[in-house]
């Protein structure tokens, strides 16, 4: 089988994607299959270093130069080549394939969502809105479709116009460096990388400053845990820079001094964060998989997350859930911090046994998300899909 995946621009500087892109791409190479990766490169982009209007040329990009190179190259591949979408975003260009075996992976239907003001935290402006329309008019006329989670596919069976002829969910795999490690080891070698005695434990989060990620009421509820225990545990956010309203939060905190926050770690260095920690705080609002779950859980460490699909798909029966942080009023987001402290602070004064059983649960829990099992799940779809189009 010869495939050609789709992937976004390198200058966009996402990292999920391509990662994924990535995974499919050596997947299907093992597997003995061909591949090529077509992603738009920059034409127009190189004319202006402006921030804003790097932007629009980076559209132009997208949408103008790099429809008219999949025309031109469209004509030397064979007709049983199957095209593979690694993002359901890269929709504007489904319809220059739909009527060639194609499939699209499915993450998360959020931002289309937020454009159909579904979602308050997250309100979309004109343009977005307008964005997102593009999206949504490009991958509706697509017919084979793979999602990373029920909660995707179900969002997606309820955006279609009509049913597609593919529609199956495979959960993705994790990468093989998230495993046991020991504790105090893995906090020893953390701590000596970013300067900071952990020995005795700590709390952790691992995300962006996406609305979804709640970063914000991660720290409300570090400070809520704060004031009712005995323990001071530090709190590490390992992301990108906190955004003006995260940093404010810190500033105004009590704790502040235990707050801290590390950009460009490794994976390296990511898992041993998550097997050096005392609880993987993730209150995330939405999740189109939440891979930072399976991560935690199978690097030994509990997990806290939100009880809502698809953080429940990921956790199963080996998190502990809490309810969803409130958009409003400010009394209910302080009454979801106290109330999601005092679950916490239980989880951190478990017996040793306790935990040894939740970390079993979680350990568990994270073999479903074998890499190779995901990969010959795709490849069986792939398979399907090309076979069909004869």
């Amino acid at each position: 089988m010869h495939i050609v995946f789709f992937d976004h621009p390198a200058y966009l500087e996402y990292l999920s994607i391509p990662k994924f892109t990535q995974m499919l791409v050596e997947g299907m190479k093992r597997h003995g299959h061909t591949t090529e990766v077509w992603k738009p490169t920059p034409y127009f982009l190189r004319f202006s270093t402006s921030k804003k209007i790097q932007k629009w040329l980076g559209y132009l990009d997208q949408y103008l130069v790099f429809p008219t190179q999949i025309r031109k190259r469209l004509k030397l591949q064979p007709a049983d080549t199957l095209f593979v979408f690694a993002d359901q975003a890269q929709g504007p260009w489904v319809p220059l394939l739909a009527r060639r075996p194609h499939v699209i992976h499915c993450h998360d239907f959020m931002a289309q969502h937020s454009a159909l003001g579904r979602i308050p935290e997250n309100p979309a402006s004109w343009t977005g809105r307008q964005y997102q329309k593009l999206i949504y008019n490009g991958y509706s006329q697509g017919e084979n479709f793979i999602s990373v989670s029920e909660k995707t596919r179900k969002d997606l069976e309820l955006l279609l116009p009509k049913p597609p002829k593919t529609s199956e969910m495979v959960y993705n795999g994790l990468n093989k460096l998230f495993k046991p490690y020991d504790t105090v080891a893995a906090r020893s070698e953390l701590g000596e990388k970013i300067g900071l005695d952990i020995g005795q434990g700590y709390l952790l989060h691992v995300g962006g400053n996406q609305w979804y990620k709640n970063r914000l009421g991660v720290i409300e509820l570090y400070d809520a845990w704060r004031s009712i225990s005995s323990l001071a545990l530090p709190l590490l956010l390992i992301g990108s820079a906190l955004s003006p309203d995260s940093m404010e939060a810190v500033k105004q905190s009590k704790y502040k001094k235990d707050i801290h926050v590390f950009g460009g770690l490794d994976d390296k260095f990511v898992h041993l964060a998550y097997a050096g920690a005392t609880v993987f705080l993730f209150p995330s609002l939405a999740e189109g998989f939440g891979w930072p779950i399976a991560e935690a859980m199978a690097s030994g460490c509990l997990v806290m997350t939100t009880g809502e699909d698809p953080m429940t798909e990921v956790a199963g029966n080996a998190g502990f859930l809490v309810p969803r942080r409130p958009y409003q009023p400010a009394a209910s987001v302080e009454k979801w911090a106290v109330e999601t402290a005092v679950t916490l602070e239980k989880i951190i004064q478990m017996s040793d046994n306790e935990r040894d059983i939740a970390i079993s649960a979680g350990l568990t829990n994270a073999l479903r998300f074998d890499i190779d099992d995901a990969l010959n799940q795709i490849e069986s779809i792939y398979t399907k899909v090309l076979q069909r189009a004869k």
